[in-house]
């Protein structure tokens, strides 16, 4: 028997930012789609009414609550000799760009309803090639980090790998500009971050790594029963409601942020300053969550960070067309420390919930958990666009149009107001977590008795 904690491992810096370099390619693509692609690109290049271009999103996400288990099941039972996560980066990794290239294709003849077609059935596409990568490469993370702060360590590299995909999502547009501008920049800059996207998948397949132990017990019930066992945990539950809300919280402001600008404030050209620096905000902020979260309980510093963000991002509601750009880069600044904890807790706290339930059954589920983990997690954003969108569009939006001054007030209270309802849900949903650090080290000592 096992008195005492098994020894901290620690990956080396460069195997932890080689890792990350995998959230840099899967959030490029997903910022791109929610900053850019949805509310920009196809209503303002491709034409589609907003109601339709929410639509694409949503149907997108419904593929998902297929692929997304799925996935994460094929991977835990995966028997291949080179693993059952790894060797998915090599085969998904070229027709994950080739997809994302195709999607910002313009179509100038096609109709409204051709349209939507091609780019619905591309979406969807290039959303299964995306879960054929995102979740073994998210399964991962707890089986390369088995410490509870070496946990928080790797996923905050993943969060700065994420981070820089967003920045080169947000500069897509000068891009496009930079190449022509309209719908064949577009396209142009497209190719260039397609092939992007596919590729570091090598170089991650070469640093990453699985553990013997975990291989050897693949989850055996069917997958019905896994799903219904998985919300049953009571921790998983409590660790959804909060991340999805927050989520949701983050997926409305990265949808709304462009009009926002372009049409509240009035400056179009304001976006990509002010979301650079508050990507820069969010990036240097990472450091600093990761020294406080050591030593203290992860849901603690999620709820910190969700009440900073709340306060912070509220101000977008007194801003006016009168504020200068510095002004509200000042403000997006502020917002970045929180939207930082809100982002990267989570992810670190499944972990703990995937060896709870591997002490509960004796399987390592990391992929289901993933899976459906990821599946509410898209959902739940997808549908908070589609019904912005959607009341836009009811509203009155129209691409190339002065806006009415109720849609004008629709877009300020949605990005500014409406995320803070969601980050209040997130920080009720932890009340009394029970995987707390102390919780997770007895978890980890029964685990390790049990190991032959």
């Amino acid at each position: 028997m096992h008195s005492t904690p098994a020894p901290t491992e620690r990956l080396p810096a460069l195997t932890k930012a080689v890792y990350g370099l995998g959230d840099m390619t899967l959030s490029t693509s997903l910022a791109a789609l929610s900053l850019v692609y949805t509310t920009y690109f196809l209503t303002q290049m491709a034409g589609l009414r907003p109601a339709l271009a929410g639509l694409v999103l949503l149907i997108g996400r419904l593929i998902d609550a297929v692929t997304d288990p799925l996935m994460g099941r094929l991977s835990d039972r995966t028997t291949w000799r080179a693993g059952r996560r790894r060797p998915y980066f090599l085969i998904a990794a070229v027709p994950f760009g080739l997809s994302f290239a195709a999607l910002w294709l313009d179509l100038p003849q096609a109709s409204q309803a051709a349209r939507f077609a091609y780019y619905t059935a591309v979406y969807c596409v290039h959303a299964i090639c995306m879960t054929v990568l995102a979740i073994p490469y998210l399964a991962l993370l707890p089986e390369m980090a088995v410490d509870y702060d070496e946990r928080t360590s790797l996923n905050t590299y993943r969060n700065a790998g994420g981070l820089i995909g967003v920045c080169i999502a947000v500069a897509m547009r000068p891009l496009a500009e930079a190449l022509g501008g309209g719908p064949s920049g577009y396209a142009a800059a497209a190719m260039l971050v397609g092939g992007w996207l596919a590729l570091p998948w090598p170089l991650i397949h070469r640093f990453s790594f699985e553990r013997r132990d975990f291989r050897a017990r693949p989850a055996r019930v069917p997958l019905r029963v896994e799903v219904r066992q998985v919300f049953a945990h009571r921790a998983f539950v409590m660790l959804t409601a909060a991340y999805l809300s927050g989520r949701i919280a983050m997926d409305l402001v990265s949808a709304l942020l462009i009009l926002y600008v372009t049409y509240w404030i009035g400056r179009s050209q304001d976006f990509e300053i002010v979301m650079g620096l508050f990507l820069g905000s969010v990036m240097l902020s990472l450091p600093f969550w990761l020294r406080i979260a050591r030593g203290r309980d992860k849901a603690t510093i999620f709820v910190v960070g969700s009440l900073w963000w709340l306060v912070c991002g509220s101000l977008f509601v007194l801003a006016t067309p009168a504020w200068s750009v510095w002004a509200l880069a000042a403000v997006a600044c502020l917002t970045g420390i929180g939207y930082a904890v809100v982002d990267l807790m989570p992810w670190a706290m499944l972990g703990e919930v995937i060896d709870e339930d591997d002490l509960l059954t004796g399987e390592r589920r990391e992929g289901v958990y993933n899976g459906i983990f990821t599946f509410l997690r898209k959902l739940g954003g997808a549908l908070a666009v589609f019904l912005a969108l959607g009341l836009l569009d009811l509203l009155g939006f129209r691409q190339g149009a002065e806006q009415s001054e109720t849609v004008r007030q629709a877009i300020r209270w949605m990005t500014a107001a409406a995320p803070a309802l969601f980050l209040a849900l997130g920080v009720a949903a932890l009340w009394r977590y029970p995987l707390t650090r102390q919780a997770h080290a007895a978890i980890r000592l029964r685990l390790q008795d049990r190991r032959p």
